[in-house]
Protein backbone atom coordinates (compact mmCIF):
# COMPACT_ATOMS: atom_id res chain seq x y z
CA UNK A 1 0.00 0.00 0.00
CA UNK A 2 0.92 3.24 -0.72
CA UNK A 3 2.30 5.60 2.30
CA UNK A 4 -0.58 7.66 3.26
CA UNK A 5 -0.36 11.52 2.22
CA UNK A 6 0.14 13.83 5.20
CA UNK A 7 -1.41 17.59 3.59
CA UNK A 8 -1.92 20.98 4.29
CA UNK A 9 -5.43 22.43 3.21
CA UNK A 10 -6.18 26.32 2.85
CA UNK A 11 -9.63 27.31 2.07
CA UNK A 12 -10.44 31.18 0.89
CA UNK A 13 -13.77 32.29 0.50
CA UNK A 14 -13.97 35.19 -2.56
CA UNK A 15 -14.99 37.84 -0.08
CA UNK A 16 -11.58 37.18 1.98
CA UNK A 17 -9.64 36.86 -1.25
CA UNK A 18 -7.45 39.93 -2.74
CA UNK A 19 -9.66 39.59 -6.03
CA UNK A 20 -12.73 38.43 -5.16
CA UNK A 21 -11.96 35.07 -6.14
CA UNK A 22 -12.56 31.48 -4.57
CA UNK A 23 -9.36 29.71 -3.66
CA UNK A 24 -8.76 25.70 -2.70
CA UNK A 25 -5.20 25.12 -1.86
CA UNK A 26 -3.46 21.84 -0.20
CA UNK A 27 0.38 20.39 -0.14
CA UNK A 28 0.06 16.97 -1.10
CA UNK A 29 2.83 15.07 0.95
CA UNK A 30 3.97 11.71 0.75
CA UNK A 31 6.40 9.44 3.31
CA UNK A 32 9.89 8.95 2.66
CA UNK A 33 9.83 8.03 -0.57
CA UNK A 34 9.53 10.04 -3.43
CA UNK A 35 6.66 10.15 -5.50
CA UNK A 36 6.76 12.04 -9.10
CA UNK A 37 3.81 14.04 -9.60
CA UNK A 38 3.15 14.93 -13.46
CA UNK A 39 0.16 17.63 -14.69
CA UNK A 40 -2.30 16.33 -17.48
CA UNK A 41 -5.26 17.13 -19.23
CA UNK A 42 -8.17 14.63 -19.22
CA UNK A 43 -10.40 14.49 -22.42
CA UNK A 44 -14.14 13.20 -21.59
CA UNK A 45 -13.11 10.38 -24.24
CA UNK A 46 -10.45 9.56 -21.98
CA UNK A 47 -12.69 8.99 -18.71
CA UNK A 48 -13.26 5.19 -17.99
CA UNK A 49 -16.90 3.78 -18.52
CA UNK A 50 -15.51 0.98 -16.01
CA UNK A 51 -13.54 1.49 -13.22
CA UNK A 52 -11.78 -0.73 -11.00
CA UNK A 53 -9.73 0.88 -7.65
CA UNK A 54 -6.18 -0.79 -7.74
CA UNK A 55 -6.11 -0.57 -3.72
CA UNK A 56 -9.30 -2.42 -2.84
CA UNK A 57 -10.36 -4.22 -6.20
CA UNK A 58 -13.78 -1.74 -6.02
CA UNK A 59 -15.50 -2.25 -9.03
CA UNK A 60 -17.66 1.03 -10.17
CA UNK A 61 -21.55 0.53 -11.17
CA UNK A 62 -21.06 1.40 -14.66
CA UNK A 63 -23.85 3.55 -14.70
CA UNK A 64 -22.00 5.88 -12.20
CA UNK A 65 -19.39 6.25 -15.21
CA UNK A 66 -22.10 6.88 -17.55
CA UNK A 67 -25.20 7.89 -16.65
CA UNK A 68 -23.72 11.52 -17.32
CA UNK A 69 -21.15 12.58 -20.21
CA UNK A 70 -18.39 13.56 -18.27
CA UNK A 71 -16.39 16.58 -18.31
CA UNK A 72 -12.57 17.80 -19.44
CA UNK A 73 -10.73 18.50 -16.23
CA UNK A 74 -7.22 18.76 -14.91
CA UNK A 75 -4.80 16.39 -12.96
CA UNK A 76 -1.70 16.10 -11.00
CA UNK A 77 -1.16 12.40 -10.96
CA UNK A 78 1.40 9.83 -9.63
CA UNK A 79 3.45 9.51 -12.47
CA UNK A 80 4.54 5.96 -11.57
CA UNK A 81 0.85 4.51 -11.52
CA UNK A 82 1.01 1.36 -10.21
CA UNK A 83 -1.23 2.08 -7.12
CA UNK A 84 -3.56 3.78 -9.43
CA UNK A 85 -4.41 7.51 -10.29
CA UNK A 86 -4.09 9.83 -7.28
CA UNK A 87 -5.53 12.39 -9.18
CA UNK A 88 -5.13 15.01 -6.12
CA UNK A 89 -6.67 18.19 -8.01
CA UNK A 90 -8.15 19.72 -11.03
CA UNK A 91 -10.44 22.23 -12.44
CA UNK A 92 -13.08 20.92 -14.63
CA UNK A 93 -14.54 22.63 -17.80
CA UNK A 94 -17.69 23.94 -16.29
CA UNK A 95 -15.09 25.83 -13.79
CA UNK A 96 -15.33 23.56 -10.64
CA UNK A 97 -12.10 22.45 -8.58
CA UNK A 98 -11.67 19.72 -6.30
CA UNK A 99 -8.79 18.69 -4.27
CA UNK A 100 -8.78 15.50 -2.64
CA UNK A 101 -7.96 14.46 -0.01
CA UNK A 102 -6.57 15.64 3.02
CA UNK A 103 -5.85 12.90 5.84
CA UNK A 104 -7.86 13.33 9.08
CA UNK A 105 -8.77 11.60 12.33
CA UNK A 106 -11.48 10.02 13.94
CA UNK A 107 -12.09 8.28 17.74
CA UNK A 108 -12.78 5.08 18.77
CA UNK A 109 -16.61 5.44 19.39
CA UNK A 110 -16.96 5.71 15.67
CA UNK A 111 -14.97 3.57 14.88
CA UNK A 112 -16.96 1.26 16.98
CA UNK A 113 -20.00 2.18 15.05
CA UNK A 114 -18.94 2.68 11.88
CA UNK A 115 -15.48 1.64 11.00
CA UNK A 116 -13.82 2.36 8.25
CA UNK A 117 -13.65 -0.37 5.80
CA UNK A 118 -10.50 -2.90 5.46
CA UNK A 119 -9.15 -2.15 1.96
CA UNK A 120 -9.59 -6.03 1.08
CA UNK A 121 -12.98 -5.58 1.64
CA UNK A 122 -13.62 -3.16 -0.93
CA UNK A 123 -14.39 0.69 -1.06
CA UNK A 124 -12.57 3.59 -2.40
CA UNK A 125 -10.12 6.73 -1.46
CA UNK A 126 -7.68 8.62 -2.57
CA UNK A 127 -6.96 6.85 -4.65
CA UNK A 128 -10.13 7.45 -6.79
CA UNK A 129 -11.90 10.58 -5.89
CA UNK A 130 -10.82 12.66 -7.89
CA UNK A 131 -11.30 10.15 -11.09
CA UNK A 132 -14.74 9.22 -9.90
CA UNK A 133 -16.26 12.79 -9.02
CA UNK A 134 -14.67 15.78 -11.08
CA UNK A 135 -15.69 15.04 -14.20
CA UNK A 136 -19.30 15.22 -13.28
CA UNK A 137 -19.46 18.31 -11.55
CA UNK A 138 -21.24 21.30 -12.22
CA UNK A 139 -20.98 23.13 -9.10
CA UNK A 140 -19.32 22.79 -5.71
CA UNK A 141 -22.61 21.81 -4.00
CA UNK A 142 -22.77 19.22 -6.80
CA UNK A 143 -18.74 17.86 -5.29
CA UNK A 144 -20.48 17.44 -1.84
CA UNK A 145 -23.79 15.25 -3.59
CA UNK A 146 -21.60 13.08 -5.60
CA UNK A 147 -19.17 12.14 -3.43
CA UNK A 148 -21.18 11.77 -0.53
CA UNK A 149 -23.61 9.11 -2.65
CA UNK A 150 -20.27 7.56 -3.51
CA UNK A 151 -19.22 6.67 0.17
CA UNK A 152 -22.97 5.63 1.04
CA UNK A 153 -22.63 3.55 -1.64
CA UNK A 154 -19.49 2.37 -1.68
CA UNK A 155 -17.95 2.77 1.59
CA UNK A 156 -14.36 4.19 2.38
CA UNK A 157 -11.73 2.46 3.73
CA UNK A 158 -9.74 5.67 4.61
CA UNK A 159 -10.69 8.97 6.69
CA UNK A 160 -9.98 12.06 4.43
CA UNK A 161 -10.89 15.76 3.83
CA UNK A 162 -12.33 17.01 0.40
CA UNK A 163 -12.59 20.49 -1.07
CA UNK A 164 -14.73 21.62 -3.84
CA UNK A 165 -14.99 25.24 -5.47
CA UNK A 166 -17.16 27.09 -8.28
CA UNK A 167 -17.05 31.19 -9.08
CA UNK A 168 -19.57 31.64 -5.51
CA UNK A 169 -18.61 28.73 -3.23
CA UNK A 170 -16.42 26.88 -1.54
CA UNK A 171 -17.34 23.32 0.67
CA UNK A 172 -15.02 21.23 2.66
CA UNK A 173 -16.12 17.53 2.79
CA UNK A 174 -14.85 14.66 5.66
CA UNK A 175 -15.74 10.80 5.42
CA UNK A 176 -15.86 9.74 8.80
CA UNK A 177 -16.20 6.32 9.38
CA UNK A 178 -16.99 3.84 6.65
CA UNK A 179 -20.24 4.84 5.17
CA UNK A 180 -20.81 8.31 6.66
CA UNK A 181 -19.37 11.58 5.41
CA UNK A 182 -20.40 15.77 7.14
CA UNK A 183 -19.92 18.95 4.42
CA UNK A 184 -20.11 22.53 4.97
CA UNK A 185 -19.80 25.74 3.15
CA UNK A 186 -17.42 27.92 3.88
CA UNK A 187 -18.75 31.73 4.88
CA UNK A 188 -17.63 34.23 1.64
CA UNK A 189 -15.68 36.18 4.28
CA UNK A 190 -13.83 33.44 5.81
CA UNK A 191 -10.50 30.99 5.69
CA UNK A 192 -9.83 27.53 6.94
CA UNK A 193 -6.76 26.27 7.90
CA UNK A 194 -7.15 22.01 7.85
CA UNK A 195 -4.29 20.03 8.61
CA UNK A 196 -4.43 15.75 9.34
CA UNK A 197 -7.24 15.98 11.64
CA UNK A 198 -11.24 15.40 11.66
CA UNK A 199 -11.75 19.36 11.13
CA UNK A 200 -15.41 20.77 10.82
CA UNK A 201 -16.24 21.81 14.27
CA UNK A 202 -20.03 24.01 14.87
CA UNK A 203 -22.66 21.96 12.70
CA UNK A 204 -26.03 22.79 12.19
CA UNK A 205 -28.34 19.83 10.54
CA UNK A 206 -31.16 22.34 9.73
CA UNK A 207 -28.85 24.60 7.55
CA UNK A 208 -28.35 24.40 3.87
CA UNK A 209 -24.65 25.38 4.30
CA UNK A 210 -24.13 22.34 6.26
CA UNK A 211 -24.81 18.74 4.80
CA UNK A 212 -24.11 14.85 5.89
CA UNK A 213 -24.97 11.76 5.38
CA UNK A 214 -29.11 11.20 5.55
CA UNK A 215 -28.75 9.48 9.10
CA UNK A 216 -25.95 10.75 10.41
CA UNK A 217 -28.01 12.84 13.51
CA UNK A 218 -29.60 9.64 14.39
CA UNK A 219 -26.70 7.85 14.91
CA UNK A 220 -25.28 10.30 16.84
CA UNK A 221 -28.49 10.09 19.24
CA UNK A 222 -28.56 6.26 19.21
CA UNK A 223 -24.76 5.85 20.07
CA UNK A 224 -24.30 8.28 22.59
CA UNK A 225 -21.69 10.25 20.65
CA UNK A 226 -22.10 13.49 21.41
CA UNK A 227 -19.99 14.98 24.52
CA UNK A 228 -21.16 18.01 24.53
CA UNK A 229 -24.66 19.01 26.52
CA UNK A 230 -25.60 21.28 23.80
CA UNK A 231 -25.21 22.18 19.85
CA UNK A 232 -23.19 19.55 17.76
CA UNK A 233 -19.56 20.09 17.29
CA UNK A 234 -17.96 17.05 14.98
CA UNK A 235 -14.48 17.66 15.76
CA UNK A 236 -15.45 16.62 19.95
CA UNK A 237 -18.08 14.45 18.06
CA UNK A 238 -16.18 12.00 15.75
CA UNK A 239 -12.60 13.63 15.87
CA UNK A 240 -8.95 13.44 17.73
CA UNK A 241 -7.38 15.53 20.33
CA UNK A 242 -4.48 13.66 21.30
CA UNK A 243 -0.84 14.47 22.31
CA UNK A 244 -0.22 13.73 18.20
CA UNK A 245 -2.34 16.17 17.39
CA UNK A 246 -0.76 18.62 19.69
CA UNK A 247 2.59 18.23 18.19
CA UNK A 248 1.68 17.16 14.48
CA UNK A 249 -1.52 19.06 13.63
CA UNK A 250 -2.62 21.83 15.65
CA UNK A 251 1.02 23.89 15.71
CA UNK A 252 0.25 23.96 11.94
CA UNK A 253 -2.79 25.53 12.15
CA UNK A 254 -1.86 27.55 14.73
CA UNK A 255 1.01 29.26 12.79
CA UNK A 256 -1.13 30.01 9.68
CA UNK A 257 -3.48 31.48 11.84
CA UNK A 258 -1.18 34.16 13.28
CA UNK A 259 0.20 34.80 9.74
CA UNK A 260 -3.45 36.04 8.70
CA UNK A 261 -4.53 37.41 11.67
CA UNK A 262 -1.57 38.38 13.94
CA UNK A 263 -4.32 39.37 17.11
CA UNK A 264 -5.09 34.77 17.06
CA UNK A 265 -2.53 34.68 19.53
CA UNK A 266 -2.91 31.44 21.60
CA UNK A 267 -0.19 28.05 21.83
CA UNK A 268 1.08 25.55 19.06
CA UNK A 269 -0.86 23.09 20.57
CA UNK A 270 -4.50 23.99 21.06
CA UNK A 271 -6.88 21.71 20.43
CA UNK A 272 -10.12 23.85 20.07
CA UNK A 273 -9.03 26.41 17.60
CA UNK A 274 -11.52 27.14 15.06
CA UNK A 275 -12.54 26.23 11.57
CA UNK A 276 -14.15 29.09 10.41
CA UNK A 277 -11.66 31.71 10.58
CA UNK A 278 -11.13 35.61 9.55
CA UNK A 279 -8.18 37.59 8.56
CA UNK A 280 -6.88 40.70 9.25
CA UNK A 281 -6.60 41.25 5.29
CA UNK A 282 -7.82 39.72 2.29
CA UNK A 283 -5.46 36.83 0.93
CA UNK A 284 -3.53 36.88 -1.92
CA UNK A 285 -1.94 33.71 -3.85
CA UNK A 286 1.89 34.62 -2.52
CA UNK A 287 0.18 34.60 0.99
CA UNK A 288 -1.28 31.26 0.44
CA UNK A 289 2.43 30.10 -0.93
CA UNK A 290 4.04 31.33 1.80
CA UNK A 291 2.05 29.52 4.48
CA UNK A 292 2.29 25.96 1.90
CA UNK A 293 6.07 27.11 2.69
CA UNK A 294 6.56 27.90 6.45
CA UNK A 295 8.51 26.25 8.57
CA UNK A 296 7.91 28.41 12.11
CA UNK A 297 9.96 31.43 11.04
CA UNK A 298 11.19 33.63 14.02
CA UNK A 299 9.94 30.83 16.39
CA UNK A 300 11.54 28.65 18.30
CA UNK A 301 10.69 26.01 16.46
CA UNK A 302 12.07 26.36 12.95
CA UNK A 303 14.26 23.90 11.91
CA UNK A 304 16.31 26.61 10.04
CA UNK A 305 16.09 29.09 12.59
CA UNK A 306 18.59 30.09 15.56
CA UNK A 307 16.05 30.72 18.28
CA UNK A 308 15.41 27.58 20.96
CA UNK A 309 16.94 24.65 21.14
CA UNK A 310 18.10 21.71 18.83
CA UNK A 311 15.15 19.65 20.23
CA UNK A 312 12.53 22.80 20.06
CA UNK A 313 13.46 23.00 16.52
CA UNK A 314 12.28 19.60 16.24
CA UNK A 315 9.13 19.83 18.47
CA UNK A 316 6.58 20.82 15.63
CA UNK A 317 5.63 19.06 12.23
CA UNK A 318 5.68 21.75 9.87
CA UNK A 319 3.78 22.90 6.67
CA UNK A 320 6.52 23.29 4.28
CA UNK A 321 8.57 19.96 4.55
CA UNK A 322 11.13 17.42 2.33
CA UNK A 323 7.52 15.28 1.91
CA UNK A 324 5.87 18.01 -0.19
CA UNK A 325 5.36 16.36 -3.66
CA UNK A 326 2.91 18.55 -5.59
CA UNK A 327 1.30 21.67 -3.89
CA UNK A 328 -1.58 23.45 -5.77
CA UNK A 329 -4.08 26.81 -4.84
CA UNK A 330 -6.91 26.61 -7.19
CA UNK A 331 -8.39 29.61 -8.12
CA UNK A 332 -12.11 30.36 -9.92
CA UNK A 333 -11.90 34.13 -10.80
CA UNK A 334 -14.58 36.45 -10.67
CA UNK A 335 -13.35 39.19 -12.71
CA UNK A 336 -12.79 37.56 -16.22
CA UNK A 337 -15.07 35.79 -18.65
CA UNK A 338 -15.59 32.03 -17.29
CA UNK A 339 -14.08 30.68 -20.63
CA UNK A 340 -10.51 31.82 -18.79
CA UNK A 341 -11.49 31.36 -15.00
CA UNK A 342 -10.23 28.73 -14.05
CA UNK A 343 -6.09 28.80 -12.91
CA UNK A 344 -4.58 25.67 -11.06
CA UNK A 345 -1.26 27.62 -9.13
CA UNK A 346 1.22 24.66 -9.09
CA UNK A 347 4.15 23.93 -7.95
CA UNK A 348 6.65 20.58 -7.18
CA UNK A 349 8.82 19.83 -4.55
CA UNK A 350 9.19 21.02 -0.89
CA UNK A 351 7.51 24.55 -0.94
CA UNK A 352 10.45 26.42 0.92
CA UNK A 353 12.14 25.73 -2.57
CA UNK A 354 9.65 26.35 -5.26
CA UNK A 355 7.45 28.81 -7.22
CA UNK A 356 3.67 28.07 -8.42
CA UNK A 357 2.78 28.88 -12.12
CA UNK A 358 -0.68 29.80 -12.98
CA UNK A 359 -2.04 27.02 -15.44
CA UNK A 360 -5.11 28.12 -17.38
CA UNK A 361 -7.39 25.16 -17.01
CA UNK A 362 -9.41 25.50 -20.29
CA UNK A 363 -6.57 23.92 -22.50
CA UNK A 364 -6.31 20.79 -24.42
CA UNK A 365 -2.13 19.55 -23.44
CA UNK A 366 -0.06 20.38 -20.47
CA UNK A 367 3.50 21.64 -20.93
CA UNK A 368 6.06 19.31 -21.80
CA UNK A 369 8.12 19.74 -18.72
CA UNK A 370 5.47 19.07 -16.20
CA UNK A 371 4.81 16.07 -18.16
CA UNK A 372 6.89 13.62 -15.57
CA UNK A 373 7.72 10.40 -15.80
CA UNK A 374 8.62 7.76 -13.30
CA UNK A 375 12.09 8.00 -13.43
CA UNK A 376 14.83 10.80 -12.93
CA UNK A 377 14.70 13.35 -15.76
CA UNK A 378 16.43 16.68 -15.98
CA UNK A 379 14.28 18.08 -17.92
CA UNK A 380 11.50 17.58 -15.92
CA UNK A 381 10.66 20.76 -13.38
CA UNK A 382 9.50 18.28 -10.45
CA UNK A 383 13.29 16.62 -10.44
CA UNK A 384 14.72 19.71 -10.69
CA UNK A 385 12.99 21.09 -7.80
CA UNK A 386 13.85 18.26 -5.81
CA UNK A 387 17.85 18.68 -6.54
CA UNK A 388 17.18 22.78 -5.56
CA UNK A 389 15.63 21.27 -2.38
CA UNK A 390 18.02 18.93 -1.25
CA UNK A 391 20.95 21.56 -1.82
CA UNK A 392 19.21 24.32 0.03
CA UNK A 393 18.09 22.22 2.75
CA UNK A 394 21.91 21.41 3.44
CA UNK A 395 22.67 25.34 4.38
CA UNK A 396 19.49 27.59 4.20
CA UNK A 397 21.21 30.46 5.50
CA UNK A 398 22.89 30.70 2.00
CA UNK A 399 20.63 29.62 -0.07
CA UNK A 400 17.58 31.26 1.47
CA UNK A 401 17.80 34.59 0.10
CA UNK A 402 18.70 32.94 -3.63
CA UNK A 403 15.50 30.89 -3.64
CA UNK A 404 13.52 33.95 -2.42
CA UNK A 405 14.79 36.09 -5.17
CA UNK A 406 13.77 33.05 -7.95
CA UNK A 407 10.61 32.81 -6.24
CA UNK A 408 9.80 36.14 -6.34
CA UNK A 409 10.94 36.90 -9.76
CA UNK A 410 9.43 33.99 -11.29
CA UNK A 411 6.16 34.53 -10.08
CA UNK A 412 6.39 38.21 -10.93
CA UNK A 413 6.76 37.34 -14.32
CA UNK A 414 4.25 34.47 -14.62
CA UNK A 415 1.69 37.44 -13.40
CA UNK A 416 2.97 39.63 -16.17
CA UNK A 417 2.20 36.51 -18.81
CA UNK A 418 -1.33 36.26 -17.31
CA UNK A 419 -2.32 39.95 -17.75
CA UNK A 420 -1.28 39.97 -21.09
CA UNK A 421 -3.25 36.67 -21.74
CA UNK A 422 -6.28 37.67 -19.94
CA UNK A 423 -6.35 41.10 -22.04
CA UNK A 424 -5.67 39.26 -25.36
CA UNK A 425 -8.01 36.37 -24.36
CA UNK A 426 -11.12 38.84 -24.08
CA UNK A 427 -13.80 37.92 -27.12
CA UNK A 428 -11.89 34.96 -27.85
CA UNK A 429 -13.89 31.56 -27.98
CA UNK A 430 -13.53 27.57 -28.76
CA UNK A 431 -9.82 26.35 -30.32
CA UNK A 432 -8.89 29.98 -30.54
CA UNK A 433 -8.94 31.14 -26.99
CA UNK A 434 -7.44 27.20 -26.05
CA UNK A 435 -4.74 28.17 -28.50
CA UNK A 436 -3.53 31.37 -26.85
CA UNK A 437 -4.28 29.04 -23.01
CA UNK A 438 -2.09 26.59 -23.88
CA UNK A 439 1.00 28.46 -25.65
CA UNK A 440 0.90 31.02 -22.32
CA UNK A 441 0.93 27.84 -19.93
CA UNK A 442 4.08 26.65 -22.16
CA UNK A 443 5.62 29.98 -22.25
CA UNK A 444 5.11 29.79 -18.45
CA UNK A 445 6.24 27.06 -17.91
CA UNK A 446 9.42 27.14 -20.03
CA UNK A 447 10.41 30.41 -18.08
CA UNK A 448 9.97 28.62 -14.73
CA UNK A 449 12.20 25.66 -15.65
CA UNK A 450 14.52 28.46 -17.18
CA UNK A 451 14.67 30.20 -14.02
CA UNK A 452 15.27 26.97 -11.63
CA UNK A 453 18.38 26.27 -14.28
CA UNK A 454 20.04 29.56 -13.83
CA UNK A 455 18.39 29.46 -9.62
CA UNK A 456 21.04 25.64 -9.46
CA UNK A 457 23.87 27.51 -11.45
CA UNK A 458 23.71 30.39 -8.58
CA UNK A 459 23.65 27.70 -5.68
CA UNK A 460 26.72 25.14 -7.21
CA UNK A 461 28.68 28.75 -7.42
CA UNK A 462 27.70 30.22 -3.70
CA UNK A 463 28.20 26.52 -2.53
CA UNK A 464 31.60 25.65 -4.31
CA UNK A 465 33.33 28.26 -2.23
CA UNK A 466 31.78 26.23 1.04
CA UNK A 467 32.82 22.44 0.07
CA UNK A 468 34.61 20.60 3.29
CA UNK A 469 36.64 19.54 0.41
CA UNK A 470 39.08 22.15 0.16
CA UNK A 471 42.92 22.68 0.84
CA UNK A 472 44.58 26.33 -0.02
CA UNK A 473 48.07 26.46 -0.63
CA UNK A 474 49.45 29.75 0.45
CA UNK A 475 52.90 29.99 -0.97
Amino acid sequence: MRETAECTTILVGKKASIDGSTMIARSEDGGSTIIPERFEIVEPEQQPKHYQSVISKQKIDDEDLTSEKPLRYTSVPEALGTMGVWGAAGINSDNVAMTATETITTNSRLQGVDPCLSSEDGGIGEEDFVTLTLPYLHSAKDGVKRLGYLVNKYGTYEKNGVAFADKDEVWYFETIGGHHWIARRIPDDAYVIAPNRLNIDEFKFDDPDFACSPDLKDLIEKYHLNPDREGYNMRHIFGSSTIKDAHYNNPRAWYAHNFFNPDFGGKPGDQDQPFICHANRKISIEDIKWVESSHYQDTPYDVYGEEGTPESRKTFRPIGINRNFETHILQIRNDVPAEFAGVQWLAFGPNTFNSMVPFYTNTTKAPATYQTGAKIDLTKIFWLDKIAAQIGDSNYKVYSPLEQGFEEKTMGQCHHIQHETDAKAAGLKGSELQDLLNDANEKMANLVYSNMVDLLGEMLAYGHKRMLLQYNLHD
